[in-house]
């Protein structure tokens, strides 16, 4: 679990770089970190982006990974998040 947060928080500042949308994706991590989130809120707001069942499966995948983490760790993903948008690479966007 922790691995898939790192991988895809480590990926924010090559979206904000190739010029995808930093603020649509900001809302879908912190969607996805949001413990007051279900999964069905979840899905709901990101329908339009999942293409295929095979997608949604995954998406679902990763937010039942993260409500089944503590606070404690939650809240150190949120500040690896935003150490990464601090980060020389994303400063510029």
């Amino acid at each position: 679990m922790k691995l898939v947060a790192v991988l895809m928080l480590t990926a924010l500042p090559l979206y904000c770089y190739a010029g995808i949308g930093c603020n649509l994706l900001d809302e879908v991590v912190n969607m996805t970190i949001d413990p007051d989130v279900n999964v069905t809120q979840y899905i709901d707001n990101l329908k339009e982006f999942l293409p295929g069942e095979e997608t949604e499966k995954a998406f679902i995948f990763m937010k039942e990974c993260f409500l089944h983490q503590s606070r404690e760790t939650l809240e150190n993903v949120q500040k690896l998040q935003q150490a990464i948008y601090s980060s020389f690479w994303c400063a510029r966007y």
